[in-house]
């Protein structure tokens, strides 16, 4: 397979459209093109990590950092990145990085932690907004149904757990033909009018290229006439965080002394305790102190994330325990959840978890 192969289905995983503004994912060192021996998936994507990839034949690595985050001017010796840039081109060695793309999704980043804490009745804690497009088109009665399949097929008309969702109101349309046109119906220089229909479907973002090309193939006419909008609504399965339900709650110090276990790790930060049960959880995997309100909003006993600043700490106004378990602690996780999708969608082929430790940070 090829390395567009297996990072397209990724793509229809974790669509990159969603990444945020500010990240640097997708194909980041390689070809498209080049056949692929053997993955490596890590956290990170370091010299040792391409060090490993050498010593196990992958030349294909997926990480969920983007080893290349910021633009580079020199591509010299210098530093960590340059290094492990220049490492993988000369081993033509392809890194492909994922990131924000996966931090979006309900069933991304945060759901090893999500998993490890058996939290039930999950939902997105900051929902995405200007997700969703509508698109309205106008269609020929005789060929409504023909169009509508082909938007369908292409990805328009989801909502929730519903599909071929869409709205259509019978109309007459007209349009002139001018000189150097060849017209589907009608008659160069004279108005037509012809009874058409206003169809219009939602879609989510990632999908627009594909329906908009779908239409102009299936839609009889030589110029299409369409609009797309995006929609205020939010969607449920898509946003920064998590949220849900302990199976029981828990007493404060119980509930800290669980977390270090399930983590790994030596130290945890947090807030003053509340003296209070926790049994409503919010997490976000990396650096999440921007949804700290979102998370006493919805009421949550506490929440999980990383990277939280000393007056963060005062944020949680006696209502919320705020929790900062380390960046890489909050999200060593991810490499399991893309290791598992990988494997499961190309199941005769190897994907090599990295063994290579990439934290950082360290506690003496």
């Amino acid at each position: 397979m090829t390395v567009h192969e297996i990072t397209s289905y990724l793509e229809q995983w974790a669509p990159l459209t969603y990444a945020e503004d500010f990240d640097n994912v997708g194909l980041l060192v390689g070809d498209n093109t080049q056949k692929v021996t053997g993955v490596l998936v890590s956290h990170d994507s370091l010299e040792t990590v391409v060090d490993e990839a050498i010593a196990e034949k992958c030349n294909l690595i997926i990480c969920f950092h983007p080893i290349i985050f910021q633009g580079l001017k020199r591509v010299t010796s210098n530093t960590y990145v340059e290094r492990a840039v220049i490492k993988a081109v000369k081993n033509d060695i392809a890194i492909y990085a994922i990131h924000t793309a996966l931090d979006v999704k309900l069933d991304g980043v945060n759901k090893g932690l999500a998993d490890a804490l058996k939290l039930q009745n999950r939902k997105v804690l900051i929902p995405s907004k200007g997700s969703l497009l509508k698109l309205n088109t106008y269609v020929p009665n005789q060929n409504l149904n023909d169009v509508q399949n082909a938007l369908f097929a292409a990805g328009a008309g989801s909502l929730g757990t519903y599909a071929e969702c869409s709205f259509t109101y019978e109309g007459k349309g007209s349009f002139k033909p001018l000189e150097g046109s060849n017209p589907y119906v009608g008659t160069k220089e004279k108005r037509h009018s012809e009874v058409e229909t206003l169809l219009q479907v939602v879609l989510p973002k990632h999908c627009k290229n594909t329906v908009v090309d779908a239409l102009k193939n299936t839609h009889p006419y030589e110029t299409v006439a369409y609009e797309l909008t995006v929609l205020e609504n939010i969607r449920t399965d898509l946003g920064m965080g998590c949220a849900g339900t302990l199976p029981k709650p828990l007493s404060e110090q119980i509930f800290l002394k669980n977390l270090k276990e399930l983590l790994g790790t030596p130290c945890i930060r947090h807030s003053a305790l509340l003296g209070k049960k926790i049994e409503r959880i919010g997490i976000l995997g990396g650096s999440g102190s921007f949804a700290i309100d979102a998370a006493k909003q919805d009421n949550c006993d506490a929440f999980i994330t990383a990277d939280m600043k000393y007056h963060d700490f005062f944020k949680g106004e006696k209502s919320c325990l705020l929790v900062d378990v380390g960046h890489f602690e909050s999200e060593q996780f991810t490499k399991k959840i893309i290791l598992e999708v990988l494997r499961k969608n190309f199941p005769n082929f190897a994907f090599i978890s990295s063994k290579t430790d990439t934290n950082p940070v360290h506690y003496f």
